[in-house]
């Protein structure tokens, strides 16, 4: 066998590994959905399903930064309480209308991230521990902006539109979430960023031998995993109509969940943005569905239960995800 294909037959059993759960996951998908419109009456009916879509596309999106910082073989644990700062921001500058709460909830993201990206890249922290003191800093600044509580939002301003409204009929959240993706995808598939990234989280060594930019292609990650997490904040803050300080706790699990389920290796350097969206919409259907079995009487699950199940199945998810690595890497 000559070096090509042996340094080929790994890169390739890692792709099929992944091709293989992101048809898991889409398949778990039309399956949740069918059993859902089958069984209860309201499921498939316009409110649930903009309600659905309406709320999740907060998870969406930082799922969606989460799945860039992954696939570059790096973790970001701050962005729960990234987009719990940034809803504070955003609340308290929502009086001045919805673009001045939209930039500093944006502003909020982008700080977070640029801080994260520089622990990782200048001082050469291990991203677990920097985005878990970046995670703390975030919590901290908004419960320190906030005064330990919620702030509203202004209801004389149009800022609202961006959590509550809708546009063609459909809510408005999703379609930012939908234009977040649509982008992710691009950079993903036909942009030179995303080819960076996959090389960078395939091999370090490997893409810093190519001459390829590895610090600024992380750095980038980082940022804009920010980014996506203060827009969603944003959401946060216009959805329920306050700024909520404590809110974003398991944002971070539900993210990595949905990204790994996706079929994106914890590994790095092998990734899908769409199969992203339909882990974060798997999840979200998930919780939707407890929801509708406590209306129905058979099972009554707190919301403690629900985080219960949700961190049971991420569990799962991760053990699953090691494993196919672990085989992968036997395997080459």
């Amino acid at each position: 066998m000559s070096a090509a294909t042996a340094n080929a037959a790994p890169t390739g059993r890692r792709l099929s590994l992944a091709w293989a759960a992101r048809q898991r996951v889409v398949m778990a998908l039309v399956l949740l959905i069918l059993f859902g419109a089958l069984r209860y009456e309201h499921f498939l009916g316009a409110y649930n399903v903009l309600s659905v879509l309406r709320y999740n596309s907060m998870f969406a999106l930082t799922s969606l930064g989460m799945c860039f910082v992954i696939m570059g073989a790096g973790i970001d644990l701050s962005v729960g309480t990234t987009a719990a700062f940034a809803s504070v921001v955003s609340a308290l500058l929502s009086p001045y209308g919805l673009f001045p709460g939209l930039v500093g909830g944006l502003g909020a993201g982008l700080a977070v991230g640029v801080v994260n990206g520089f622990m990782v890249t200048r001082m050469n922290i291990q991203p677990f521990i920097a985005t878990l003191s970046g995670m703390l800093v975030a919590s901290g600044s908004g419960l320190l902006l906030a005064h330990n509580q919620s702030v509203s939002v202004s209801y004389d301003t149009d800022f609202t539109w961006l959590g509550q409204g809708d546009f063609l009929g459909f809510p408005t959240p999703a379609w930012i979430a939908a234009a977040a993706y649509v982008y992710g995808s691009v950079a993903l598939n036909f942009l030179s960023f995303g080819r960076y990234v996959l090389a960078v989280g395939g091999n370090e060594e490997a893409a810093r031998l190519m001459g390829l930019p590895v610090d600024r292609v992380k750095f980038l990650t980082y940022v804009q995993s920010g980014v996506f997490a203060g827009l969603a904040g944003v959401i946060l803050a216009a959805q329920f109509g306050a700024g909520q300080p404590a809110e974003g706790v398991g944002w971070e699990l539900f993210s990595i969940a949905a990204v790994v389920v996706g079929g994106t290796l914890l590994t790095g350097g092998v990734g899908s943005v769409t199969t992203t969206l339909a882990g974060v919409l798997l999840l979200g259907l998930i919780f939707n569905v407890l929801n509708f079995e406590n209306g129905l009487g058979w099972i009554s699950l707190s919301a403690y239960w629900q985080s219960v199940v949700r961190g049971v199945f991420l569990m799962v998810v991760v053990m699953a995800s090691s494993g196919a690595a672990r085989r992968a890497v036997r395997s080459a």
